[in-house]
């Protein structure tokens, strides 16, 4: 294994990437107690592509990702998400760049006292310009797109942890975002239902030509992406077979 160089990426795709990484660090902690997380983290991940990254727990997997996503301020270096500069970015900056992310958690972050069609509608809220019932209609046909049609009105305690899975990727996917950004999604889930999880978010995410960046310890769904990072102890490496 070696760090990754973002220059074999470009050699691979000679076009404009969605999210453009240039020599990140990130802490943790202040003073004594501050501890380095992230080391010179370089990456392109360009439009329409599906990246794997996988790692040991604490390596840095989900920081990096939460930095991507926006939930979390860049520290030092260039943080650039579909053409935005999040190093140093306004709140409202950020705001628009998260308008254009789907994201997908472990643990589906339902909200109990919402029906799946509700939980759905809330990726719309901050897409003023669409009336109650347009941003209804559209959960409906997402609920519908991931066959869960006849669980509209249904609340999160009466799904299987698949269903709630499939709400939570209908829930990323009805605002057609440009990036996907997955932490864990199969963890919680058998080999059936991981799998099907995880090719129902490749078919729509590629229906709607987004790019998904998806973290996972789990072994059994690698071969859904062409290329597959590796985070160790807040370094980004590659395999010496890629170059």
């Amino acid at each position: 294994m070696q760090i990754l160089n973002y220059y074999h990426s470009k050699q691979l795709f000679p076009y404009e990437s969605v999210i453009s990484i240039r020599n990140i660090n990130h802490f943790f902690g202040k003073k004594s107690l501050r501890k380095q997380v992230l080391f010179n983290i370089n990456l392109d991940i360009y439009p329409g592509e599906i990246v794997i990254m996988t790692g040991p727990s604490g390596s840095g997997k989900t920081t990096l990702l939460s930095l991507i996503g926006g939930l979390r301020s860049c520290q030092y270096g260039s943080l650039k998400v579909i053409g935005r500069e999040l190093c140093g970015a306004e709140q409202n900056q950020l705001i628009k760049v998260r308008r254009q992310i789907g994201y997908i958690f472990q643990s589906h972050n339902l909200l109990n006292s919402l029906t799946a069609r509700q939980n759905v509608e809330m990726s719309l809220e901050l897409h003023d310009r669409l009336s109650w019932k347009a941003r209804q209609a559209r959960a409906v046909r997402m609920l519908e797109a991931v066959g869960l049609g006849n669980y509209v009105n249904s609340y999160p305690e009466n799904l299987s942890g698949g269903q709630k899975q499939r709400v939570a990727i209908a829930r990323a996917l009805v605002a057609n975002p440009k990036i996907i950004l997955a932490d864990e999604p199969t963890a919680s889930l058998d080999k059936k239902s991981g799998r099907e999880v995880v090719e129902l978010m490749q078919t729509l995410a590629q229906e709607q030509s987004c790019t998904i960046l998806l973290v996972t310890h789990d072994s059994r769904i690698l071969d859904i992406a062409p290329r597959i990072l590796h985070m160790e102890d807040g370094y980004l490496l590659v395999d010496n077979k890629d170059n």
